[in-house]
């Protein structure tokens, strides 16, 4: 229970701080021993409230242009990556699942440090939109939506407001997917209720960290723990 404990206070503090990662933070730190079908479940619960908690707080910052025609397309991905999660083998799963951390640490830290720009257009919006559906549904990572977001907002509480606006949208569809499709389990729902403290504990500290720490040193420290966890998990996994 301490290693869920751990995963969910530093999952929460980076989603506070940053407004994304926390799926990948939770899920990278519990992927070694804990399979995708039992992590994205519980972490889905407890990034639910999160999310409505830091949209209400940023709601003014809010821009229908750049949340809405978002959460349409990662909706339309979300289904085939409910589906893939159930029924694909967990071995792969974390194989690709490290990839994805990998390409999308590299994809983050060029963003971050400058040395990457794409200019703005439908198509990419569009395939962004639906890959990040499909990540979302089968891991819940949205750390791609947020490389594209990030693009096209002017500030951090305006990049806040709208991303979280897509995930909870996204986590309203999940949560009903998810039932219907049998994925989540009453243990599971119990285990996420006893974390929902550590959640909120977590998400605070971060929201009152950004304040004063800079937020891109952070991010930049997220990433390359990313990487190299999603390097480890990709070697554990094929060996």
């Amino acid at each position: 229970m301490w290693l869920w404990i751990t995963a969910t206070l530093a999952a929460f503090f980076i989603k506070g701080l940053c407004g994304f990662a926390n799926t990948l933070v939770f899920t990278s730190i519990l992927g070694f021993g804990v399979n995708n079908i039992n992590i994205s479940p519980i972490e889905l619960v407890l990034g639910y409230p999160a999310n409505l908690i830091l949209t209400w707080k940023n709601r003014s910052r809010l821009d229908r242009r750049i949340y809405l025609p978002l959460t349409a397309l990662v909706l339309l991905g979300s289904i085939p990556g409910a589906f893939a999660l159930k029924n694909a083998d967990t071995g792969a799963v974390k194989v690709f699942f490290g990839i994805v951390i990998i390409l999308l640490g590299a994809e983050m830290y060029l963003r971050e440090a400058d040395l990457l720009r794409v200019r703005q257009s439908r198509l990419i919006l569009a395939l962004i939109g639906i890959v990040s559906g499909v990540l979302c549904g089968l891991f819940g990572v949205g750390a791609l939506l947020a490389a594209y977001v990030g693009r096209v907002t002017e500030d951090s509480d305006s990049f806040k407001a709208n991303i979280s606006a897509v995930f909870f949208a996204e986590n309203t569809f999940r949560l009903i997917l998810y039932a219907a499709l049998g994925i989540f389990r009453l243990s599971e729902i119990r285990q996420a209720l006893l974390l929902i403290p550590f959640m909120l504990i977590g998400l605070y500290a971060g929201m009152k960290s950004s304040r004063f720490l800079d937020a891109h040193l952070a991010r930049r420290l997220v990433i390359l723990l990313l990487v190299i966890s999603g390097g480890i998990m990709i070697c554990r996994n094929l060996g």
